[in-house]
């Protein structure tokens, strides 16, 4: 898996607690009226807002798992690119050339680079985006949503994993001596305060930061070098503590701390969207499964896992393929099966959103013993679909369905 940028965004999108697009609008603006849907897009709902986003998420959710997605699907969301690099939340005439008006944002164009990364075979689109992403660094070596807008943590995140995804190091990429992990670091509560560990999505007027359980799922999987599909690893040896972050690796295991204090006796974490509150997080809550797992504390994410597969079924079908692909990614990285989900075929529910895929994996031969579902590899462990032939892409840029983020800190 984010992105909550104004009021009227939360107001088009909010879905049972959570809302699942990266888009960024003025105040007081209304949605455009629904327009015609393309038939390579997944999900019927109006996709100005998420398009990109959504469109992302599923073909890398899809190959994830092994399903070779249909070429409309991802000629659609190439398409989407302008010339110089750049991807907007939705175009709905790609023929057309991107100009000022054109609101291009860093979000959909790491999410877009991600799952071309992920899919092979477009390096050039890329290349050409990671080098627009590269030019709108801020000087403190983070990012914004849009170009010269304040960095914050998620979409600085989702940009490291885009940085990943290509094969390029997070620590080489700096604007005036500042790398993305001095924006992470940036935004991390110390130790010994309150929420110690946790990240803040910006500081507030005043420079304080408030804890913000989604810019930290994103910050802890993002400050480990990975990206949305984050990448399940063995359990680690490291305490579930705050202690002095002198590296970005420690931050992420403070941030995990803070995830598994956030998660609680529930075992989910609430929504702090307007008009959503005392309302559970679904998306949100998948973020901090794959985060934890990612940061080598799937075991400590086992209880989210098992609530989200009891509770989630009505906010992803009325969410759509953003929310099945961030349960799918959820699931992977917890070394679930996603086609078995609470009794649910996530995978077959995402796929029927959108074009049919070109393919499917195997099914598991009558030789794939119980047993075999569980072996680990020396990275932690894989699902059965690596078991049965199909790769486990992992590291390949959650933060994460960024399922809405909140622009505005919480107290």
């Amino acid at each position: 898996m984010i992105v909550r940028r104004s009021a009227a965004v939360l107001a088009a999108t909010v879905v049972i607690g959570t809302a699942l697009t990266p888009a960024a609008l003025a105040e007081g603006a209304s949605p455009s009226p629904s327009p015609a849907m393309p038939s390579g897009l997944y999900g019927t709902t109006d996709p100005t807002y998420d398009g990109v986003w959504r469109q992302s998420l599923a073909l890398l959710a899809q190959h994830t798992v092994g399903v070779r997605p249909a070429a409309k699907g991802v000629d659609w969301l190439a398409g989407q690119q302008c010339a110089n690099g750049a991807f907007a939340a939705y175009r709905a005439d790609a023929s057309a050339k991107c100009d000022a008006k054109t609101m291009v944002d860093t979000n959909s164009t790491s999410a877009a680079v991600q799952a071309l990364a992920a899919l092979g075979g477009h390096d050039g689109e890329t290349g050409k985006a990671v080098a627009w992403l590269k030019s709108v660094q801020n000087k403190d070596g983070g990012w914004g949503y849009t170009p010269g807008g304040a960095s914050d943590a998620n979409s600085t995140s989702v940009v490291i994993g885009a940085l990943t995804a290509v094969g390029m190091k997070p620590n080489d990429v700096s604007k005036g001596g500042k790398s993305p992990y001095d924006a992470l670091a940036k935004l991390s509560i110390p130790c010994g305060e309150a929420d110690g560990g946790a990240f803040a999505y910006q500081p507030d007027k005043k420079g304080k930061l408030a804890a913000n359980a989604d810019a930290t799922a994103a910050a802890v999987v993002a400050a480990l070098g990975k990206g949305l599909a984050g990448e399940p690893l063995k359990p680690t040896a490291d305490p579930l503590s705050c202690e002095t972050a002198d590296s970005a690796g420690r931050a992420a295991q403070n941030g995990a701390a803070y995830l598994v204090k956030a998660l609680g006796k529930d075992q989910h974490l609430m929504s702090v969207m307007p008009g959503a509150k005392d309302q559970p997080d679904y998306g949100n809550t998948a973020d901090a499964v794959v985060a934890l797992a990612t940061a080598g504390h799937g075991d400590k994410a086992a209880g989210a896992m098992r609530w989200l597969e009891a509770h989630s079924a009505q906010w992803a079908e009325q969410s759509g393929p953003a929310a099945y692909a961030q349960l799918i990614l959820a699931a992977d990285a917890q070394t679930s099966d996603p086609r078995d989900f609470g009794g649910r075929d996530l995978v077959e529910q995402l796929n029927a959103t959108g074009p049919a895929p070109a393919s499917l994996p195997a099914e598991p031969t009558a030789s794939a013993s119980a047993g075999e579902h569980t072996k680990k590899d020396d990275k932690g462990g894989v699902s059965v679909w690596w078991i049965i032939g199909v790769g486990l892409v992992g590291g390949i840029g959650i933060g994460f369905l960024i399922s809405a983020r909140n622009k505005k800190q919480q107290p």
